[in-house]
């Protein structure tokens, strides 16, 4: 009687068993988020940090009457201070307490305001049509936020 044979098959057999038990323990595949663009900060904490009259328009044609208004703001200014991470704290649509959020911009495209952690325009995000050091304009990217505060207006207050 040969014992090569069924030892053979025996070992066999083993190692088969071994291999599907390694693939049934192995983890299953994570899905691949795909990258976000890498965004510049243009704006810098420091170049907002203050005291900011406020005022908003809903049509274009209120643009500059409601510069004038923001100025009058700085009675009870608007306070933007530097957040604990670096970027600067703010008021997100709805919310009664400020939030940390930074100036977002991809390959010299619009330059957004918003969250770190979200990709720039997204739909929580401001965009920034006018910024010269005195005067802040922002759009709200998010159409219904936009139709309840329309474009905000922060003209930076005196010493």
């Amino acid at each position: 009687m040969n014992l090569s044979r069924p030892v053979l098959r025996l070992a066999s057999a083993a190692l088969l068993a071994a291999l599907l038990a390694g693939c049934a323990s192995a983890p299953a595949p994570q899905p691949i988020e795909p990258p976000r663009p890498q965004f510049t900060s243009p704006i810098t904490a420091q170049q907002v940090e203050g005291k900011w009259g406020l005022a908003a328009y809903h049509r274009p044609e209120d643009a500059a009457r409601t510069e004038a208004q923001a100025r009058q703001g700085c009675r009870q200014p608007y306070v933007i201070s530097i957040g604990p991470t670096g970027g600067f704290m703010m008021y997100l649509a709805d919310d009664s307490s400020p939030s940390e959020v930074v100036s977002k911009q991809v390959a010299g495209g619009p330059i957004y305001i918003g969250l770190a952690d979200e990709p720039p325009g997204a739909r929580s995000d401001r965009e920034v049509v006018r910024f010269d050091g005195q005067v802040l304009v922002l759009k709200w990217l998010d159409p219904e936020v936009a139709g309840r505060y329309g474009t905000m207006v922060y003209v930076r207050c005196p010493a």
